[in-house]
């Protein structure tokens, strides 16, 4: 376990979570932002990427899983990305949209930027977002974030506009 919430364990993600990740990677809905639903090859490609990151950096986007359960609802966490010509520390989330709108997307994020302040030591975190996932905005703003700038992001051979947001540590 690396987080924990009162509802929540963000943990890494293991071969066992990978049909839990299909099931959120391969729905239309919830890949709306990346403009297609993921392939088998592409799941396979985004797990191998979230293992790797683990061990580069010591974190990913890691397994969101219910407490009540044991159920995996999501994968929220940190990565690295870039915005200019830096490195930038970000919190991404996916959830699978049966858990939309309840809370946990905010819940989650709250806690990996406290877990970038606190137990990483930066001092400021970021979420780069489509500028059309209103929804993912909202969780960015609920956790203090505010636009910093714009990035045009070239994925599938598409330029893809997004909002950079940003929060910094409380001194």
């Amino acid at each position: 376990m690396i987080l924990q919430t009162d509802r929540l364990i963000l943990r890494e993600m293991t071969q066992n979570d990978y049909s839990d990740l299909c099931e959120i990677l391969q729905n239309e809905k919830v890949m709306y932002a990346y403009e297609h639903a993921f392939s088998d090859e592409e799941v396979k490609e985004w797990f191998d990427k979230q293992l790797a990151r683990y061990k580069k950096y010591g974190f990913g986007l890691w397994a969101t899983v219910l407490k009540e359960n044991g159920k995996m609802i999501g994968n929220i966490g940190l990565t690295m990305q870039k915005f200019g010509n830096e490195q930038v520390l970000e919190i991404g989330y996916l959830l699978n949209e049966n858990y939309w709108h309840k809370g946990f997307a905010t819940e989650a994020a709250i806690a990996c930027k406290n877990f970038a302040f606190d137990i990483i030591g930066v001092d400021k975190v970021y979420s780069i977002i489509r500028q059309n996932n209103l929804s993912s905005q909202a969780v960015a703003k609920r956790n203090g974030m505010t636009i910093v700038g714009e990035e045009i992001k070239h994925y599938y051979n598409m330029d893809l506009p997004h909002f950079v947001f940003m929060t910094q540590k409380q001194m």
